[in-house]
């Protein structure tokens, strides 16, 4: 594995907040930690924005993806509501979580938790160009279920 560099900054006021940090040898994701000041209850349907004091810089041909932590979302329907969400190279400000809980209880969020993943990408950007016509494929224009089911192929 080949590891690139992000700057990392952290608010004055979050010395106890953990930088990202990869819980594993082989994690794709580094956790991110809430940073509130007092505790958040999130109730069924309920969106809240989680800050993390963190700020970073990525290299320029890099993005960030926030991805939900698989066992808030399993034990508790807690998930992101962008999930997966982006943060391009040039953006500075605080790195903020959106949580929705689609469970049936309420959770409580607590200063520290591990509230999501982030997952560092390379980026490439794409020259469009108008064409008059596209090539064909099999599949054309079919979408959302049009190549079928392994239950049914």
């Amino acid at each position: 594995m080949t590891a690139k560099t992000v700057f990392v900054t952290r608010a004055d006021d979050a010395a106890d907040i953990p930088l990202p940090a990869y819980q594993s040898a082989l994690a794709a994701g580094a956790d991110l930690h809430a940073a509130i000041k007092d505790d958040i209850l999130i109730a069924p349907q309920q969106i809240e924005l989680i800050p993390t004091a963190i700020h970073i810089a990525l290299p320029p041909d890099m993005e960030a993806q926030i991805r939900p932590r698989s066992g808030l979302a399993v034990k508790y329907g807690l998930t992101i509501v962008n999930a997966p969400g982006t943060i391009d190279a040039d953006y500075r400000g605080e790195i903020k979580i959106g949580l929705i809980n689609l469970g049936s209880e309420p959770v409580q969020i607590t200063r520290g938790m591990r509230i999501a993943q982030m997952i560092i990408a390379p980026v490439i950007q794409a020259e469009f160009v108008l064409a008059d016509t596209l090539d064909t494929t099999h599949r054309g224009a079919g979408g959302f279920g049009s190549t079928g089911t392994a239950a049914n192929k």
